[in-house]
C-alpha cells in the first residue's frame, strides 16, 4: 500500500529543508516527501512551478498533503494544485497546520497507511491543541 506524500512549502528554503530533515529523521523513508522554498532568484518567497515540481516528487496514488508557512505559500500552493492534471487535483490537499509539527504528524499518520483526508485531519487537529 502506498503512503500519502507530504510536501513542505516555505518562504525560506532553509526552513523547508530543515522541516523535511526532521520528518526524515523522525519518520524514515517510507513516506514520499518533498520540499520547496524561496523564489527563483534565491530570495524569500514561493514559486508555483517549484511547488508543482515538489508535488510531483512526493506524488503518491494515495494522495499528497501540502504544508505551508504563510499566506503567499498557501495561495501559490492552491494555484499549483489547480494547474495539476485533473486526475491528480482532487488528491492533493493543503493542511491548515504549522509547517514543522504538521509535517511530522502528517508523515507519521501517512506512514501508518491512513487516507489523505485522515492525514490532513490529524495534522490539523494536532495543531489545534
Amino acid at each position: 500500500m502506498e503512503s500519502v506524500g507530504v510536501v513542505i512549502v516555505s518562504h525560506s528554503p532553509k526552513v523547508a529543508e530543515g522541516a523535511a530533515d526532521m520528518v526524515r529523521q523522525m519518520v524514515g523513508e517510507e513516506v514520499p516527501l518533498a520540499w520547496t522554498g524561496g523564489n527563483p532568484s534565491g530570495g524569500l518567497g514561493t514559486d508555483v512551478g517549484q511547488i508543482m515540481s515538489a508535488i510531483d516528487r512526493a506524488w503518491s496514488n494515495a494522495g499528497v498533503v501540502v504544508l505551508v508557512d504563510l499566506g503567499g505559500a498557501e495561495t501559490n500552493s492552491e494555484m499549483a494544485i489547480e494547474m495539476l492534471p485533473e486526475e491528480r487535483r482532487g488528491r492533493v490537499l493543503i493542511c491548515n497546520a504549522p509547517v514543522v509539527e504538521g509535517a511530522v504528524v502528517a508523515a507519521t499518520e501517512a506512514a501508518g497507511g491512513s487516507s489523505v483526508d485522515l492525514v490532513r485531519q490529524t495534522a490539523e487537529e494536532y495543531s489545534a491543541r
